[in-house]
C-alpha cells in the first residue's frame, strides 16, 4: 500500500508550540510530512530575516518527531515540482494562506489548518524586543 504523503512549507525560525501542533496536524494527515523550509536566500527575496540560519533551523526541524524529511524551499515555483517529485497527496498550510495555494489542487488535496490562537514568531520577536 502506497504511503499518504503530506507536504507544508515554512520558514519555521522561531520555532514555538503553533509550529509544532502544525507540524502534528498536518502528519496526523497521512504516513510521511515533508516540510519544504524557506532558505535564507528565498527568505531575502521575501523581504523576511530569519534569526537562525536554514542550517540550524533544518536541524531543529530534523528532531521533531512529526517530520520525516525535510527540503529546501528556493521559490514559489517550487512547490508543483515538488508535488510531483514526491508524489504528494496532500499540501497543508496555516489558514491565513487561505486560498492562496488552491492552484495545487489540480495535483493534490489542499488543506488550510485553523492557527493556534495566540502565538505567532511575530508576537515572540515584538515581546522580546520590548
Amino acid at each position: 500500500m502506497k504511503k499518504k504523503i503530506v507536504i507544508t512549507y515554512g520558514t519555521f525560525d522561531v520555532l514555538h508550540y503553533g509550529h509544532i501542533n502544525l507540524l502534528k496536524r498536518a502528519k496526523a494527515l497521512g504516513d510521511h510530512l515533508i516540510v519544504g523550509l524557506s532558505t535564507d536566500e528565498f527568505n531575502e527575496q521575501k523581504g523576511k530575516k530569519s534569526y537562525y540560519s536554514y542550517y540550524h533551523r533544518k536541524e531543529i526541524l530534523q528532531s521533531i518527531k512529526y517530520v520525516d524529511k525535510v527540503i529546501p524551499e528556493e521559490c514559489w515555483e517550487q512547490k508543483v515540482l515538488d508535488l510531483k517529485k514526491y508524489e504528494v497527496d496532500i499540501f497543508v498550510m496555516g489558514n491565513d494562506w487561505e486560498g492562496k495555494f488552491d492552484f495545487l489542487s489540480d495535483n493534490c488535496k489542499v488543506i488550510y489548518l485553523p492557527r493556534t490562537e495566540g502565538i505567532s514568531s511575530t508576537l515572540i520577536r515584538e515581546s522580546v524586543l520590548t
